[in-house]
């Protein structure tokens, strides 16, 4: 028992000391990146902001009022549908394709038109399980 008592006072402090190392190398890792991402980090959401920004000053001057609310109700319901539209005016903007600003009934025939083009077709099959019991005669 003499034995055993001393071969833990002898590992534990060689295992507080491999926890203190690895626990300092954390640290290290997580305190040296952390500035250096925060920094990093803080500029790519300032660049994003200022992206989103210039996105929604081009929409205000592509779209009229009631569009711009109409697809603001859109965005609330589908983002993702909402977003690709903008892309579409955006692209069609800079392009050259849009000379005035667009109506609400432009917009809902623009989204027509992307509905027909992505509408999805589900497929139901129903397979009936089959007993045993069951003939196919």
């Amino acid at each position: 028992m003499v034995t055993v008592c001393l071969f833990l006072e002898k590992a534990d402090p060689e295992l507080e000391a491999i926890r203190q190392r690895r626990m300092q190398e954390l640290m290290a890792q997580h305190g040296a990146a952390n500035p250096q991402n925060a920094g990093q980090q803080k500029a790519q959401e300032d660049a994003k902001q200022e992206a989103e920004e210039r996105r929604q000053m081009m929409l205000a001057q592509i779209l009229s009022s009631e569009a711009r609310e109409r697809l603001s109700r859109i965005a609330l319901v589908k983002p993702d549908k909402a977003r690709g539209v903008e892309d579409v005016l955006l692209r069609a903007a800079q392009s050259g394709g849009i000379s005035e600003k667009v109506s609400e009934e432009r917009l809902i025939s623009l989204l027509e038109q992307i509905n027909t083009h992505t509408s999805k077709q589900t497929k139901v099959t129903i397979q009936r399980r089959r007993s045993v019991l069951d003939d196919d005669d």
